[in-house]
């Protein structure tokens, strides 16, 4: 299917890696020149790279971080006016709310909503002057099924998303959509890291740890990026005009419930 994204231009927030890596090179792919932004400049341009050889793709790179005022300046800067963003950061760190001060709560919120809403604030407008435009937002499952270690990610994410669940509805009409990714388990750097966490404490091998949670997906296994990004990519596409203010959960069946 042709995605109807050629000449398209996109913003691609923490996309040296991951899944916001697999969503630029989906992009990229469907003949889209993409804005890649990371924090570390390295592995960006490594990332970037690849992405050139492998789509013959316009690749331009920030590195910066887009949680700061400065960050969102610099990526604003080398992409103002694109018809594609997609908002990506790091989540906020796991524990027990009870260890979170006030601090915790502020950056968590700031990262996972308040840069994103920013991000759209500066963009959303030139979109519906131009007619095009669509907006993915990466949360997380745990929007849709909290996860109790994760309680600032629960929050900040869980409030981004009643922020674009009531403007979807306003842009819409200027075929300007916002949607959001709800990523389960994928085969990232991030999961491992996690796994070897749960080894420490548990005495197992990193491996057994990953195994294991393969096995409680009802999928079997865990999500390939490649995936992720192609669903990113149909979600920015001509095609997906008629969906907006939606959350698309990636987890391979693990949500329990009906709707």
């Amino acid at each position: 299917m042709d995605l109807g994204l050629k000449g398209k231009t996109a913003l691609v927030c923490a996309s040296s890696k991951g899944l916001g890596r697999a969503c630029a090179l989906s992009l990229a792919r469907e003949g889209v020149a993409v804005t890649m932004l990371a924090r570390g400049k390295e592995a960006l341009e490594a990332a970037a790279a690849e992405i050139r050889t492998e789509t013959g793709a316009t690749i331009t790179t920030v590195a910066c971080d887009i949680t700061t005022p400065e960050g969102r300046a610099l990526a604003l800067a080398a992409c103002p006016n694109p018809d594609i963003l997609v908002t990506n950061a790091g989540g906020p760190k796991p524990g027990d709310f009870r260890d979170w001060s006030r601090d915790d709560w502020i950056a968590a919120v700031d990262a996972n909503m308040l840069t994103p809403i920013e991000l759209i604030k500066a963009t959303v407008d030139g979109m519906i002057a131009r007619g095009f435009g669509r907006i993915v937002n990466i949360t997380s499952s745990a929007v849709r099924a909290p996860i109790d270690i994760l309680g600032l990610s629960n929050g900040a994410r869980s409030g981004l998303t009643g922020f674009v669940a009531g403007l979807s509805r306003k842009t819409v009409a200027h075929n300007v959509t916002i949607n959001n990714l709800l990523p389960g388990p994928f085969e990232t750097d991030r999961l491992r890291a996690t796994a070897q966490g749960a080894a420490k404490d548990s005495g197992k091998s990193v491996d057994d740890v990953l195994a294991e949670r393969r096995k409680q997906n009802p999928s079997g296994r865990f999500g390939d990026p490649a995936e992720f990004g192609d669903a990113c990519a149909y979600l920015c596409s001509a095609q997906a005009g008629f969906i907006t203010g939606q959350n698309l959960l990636l987890d391979g069946g693990a949500y329990p419930g009906t709707f």
